[in-house]
């Protein structure tokens, strides 16, 4: 499963057959955002736009990708989303929102406006967000509100150029491993040892 030119799709992947698309999530400017699945649906994001689901289900001798819901404002871009029990958290690009959303339904359940756009990892019951502008986030993975535990930003930050309206920012994923949270930027990579104490 992955985004090509022509929308979502799946391919077999003993033959390289193709299986499914999902078109309506390349209405925005590019395909930037890695799907989510689980159970037999897939949600993608439109850059800049918004974010549908599927469900996939048998269709003869192939498989159907049904649309369950498409809206815009979704997480939808660089930085994914990443999903925790029955929700799902990220990032609306054009906006810089900061969402909560019931996976299967759509439904927003809270958005933010004080991280901006950014990354994001989940671990331990907790998001760990690397926002565009080099600040790093703990925040609650509850869709019962918009919980901020902390935040830093990193020393020795590498400056991003500009072209025109546009600059670099820092779009790398957080990644955590054996203890450790990974933060990168440009040519610069930050660890923090992230064990709870003993």
């Amino acid at each position: 499963m992955q985004f090509l030119s022509g929308g979502l799709g799946g391919v077999e992947a003993k033959t390289g057959e193709f299986l499914w698309r999902y078109k309506e999530v390349v209405k925005g400017p590019a395909q930037a955002f890695t799907p989510v699945a689980r159970d037999g649906y897939v949600y993608g994001g439109a850059l800049s736009v918004g974010g549908g689901l599927v469900r996939l289900k048998p269709d003869g001798n192939g498989v159907a990708a049904e649309q369950v819901y498409f809206a815009r404002g979704l997480p939808n871009g660089f930085g994914g989303a990443v999903l925790v029990g029955d929700y799902l958290y990220g990032t609306d690009i054009a906006t810089g929102s900061w969402l909560a959303v019931e996976f299967t339904t759509g439904k927003v359940m809270w958005k933010a406006e004080s991280l901006g756009r950014a990354s994001v990892a989940f671990a331990d019951g907790l998001l760990y967000v690397h926002g565009w502008n080099g600040d790093v986030a703990l925040v609650e993975a509850t869709p019962e509100g918009y919980r901020e535990k902390g935040r830093f930003t990193s020393p020795a930050q590498p400056k991003h150029k500009q072209a025109g309206q546009i600059s670099e920012a820092a779009f790398a994923y957080p990644v955590i491993a054996n203890g450790r949270l990974y933060i990168r930027d440009l040519e610069t990579l930050w660890a923090y040892d992230i064990k709870a104490s003993r």
